[in-house]
């Protein structure tokens, strides 16, 4: 598998919260900004809806040498030649995953658990998201937020690079660069904001800070 992960900000799709209406305006300016890995993830869609935004996304992505990510669907991620996939709690195991990809392309997971993030390590993923952190509509289904707390205990132990995810903004990020944590997942933070390309500057000034705490 790879040895590092060579990004700390991750930028999950949802086309419904995208600026103007356009994913892939958006996410482009989000490029234009210095994002450098991107997970396509719109669970509403059909494997054939899906397959040309993979396309797009992957075109897209190679032109800013950023990373691409599809969130579940090894198939479309193998299809598209994608740097790897985003599984979660329905998804194939880790070990079944990284027999299809190989070493070569990454395996994020989500986890909601310190344990799971164990799991995930041992299993074979190269990093997982955490949350979530704060309250959020879209990650309600999975229960209270976890809090700054469990998050920096989780990372501060962690095998494995860990994203926080859920509710994370770049004016919450000095919150998270208290504790353990140095890289952030987030979606409407970046996609919803009027200019992406400037919120991710803002986004990255910020996580970038890390490096002298």
């Amino acid at each position: 598998m790879p040895d590092t992960i060579d990004f700390n900000l991750y930028l999950i799709t949802d086309r419904r919260q995208a600026a103007g209406g356009d994913l892939l305006s958006a996410v482009r300016s989000a490029l234009r900004g210095g994002v450098r890995a991107v997970q396509l993830r719109e669970k509403d869609l059909s494997p054939r809806e899906l397959l040309p935004l993979a396309r797009e996304l992957r075109q897209l992505t190679r032109e800013f040498d950023a990373r691409l990510l599809i969130n579940d669907r090894i198939d479309l991620a193998m299809a598209v030649e994608a740097d790897g996939v985003h599984l979660g709690g329905g998804s194939l195991p880790v070990t079944e995953a990284r027999a299809l990809l190989g070493p070569q392309r990454l395996i994020g997971v989500s986890t909601h658990h310190p344990g799971e993030i164990a799991a995930a390590a041992r299993d074979g993923a190269d990093f997982v998201t955490f949350g979530p952190v704060y309250f959020t509509p879209s990650k309600a289904a999975y229960g209270a937020p976890v809090g700054l707390e469990r998050l920096s205990e989780s990372c501060a132990n962690a095998p494995l690079p860990v994203f926080a995810l859920g509710g994370v903004t770049a004016e919450r990020v000095p919150e998270l660069l208290e504790t353990s944590c140095r890289r952030a997942a987030c979606i409407g933070a970046i996609l919803a904001a009027a200019l992406p390309e400037a919120a991710a500057r803002t986004f990255l000034s910020q996580l970038n800070a890390a490096t002298t705490i």
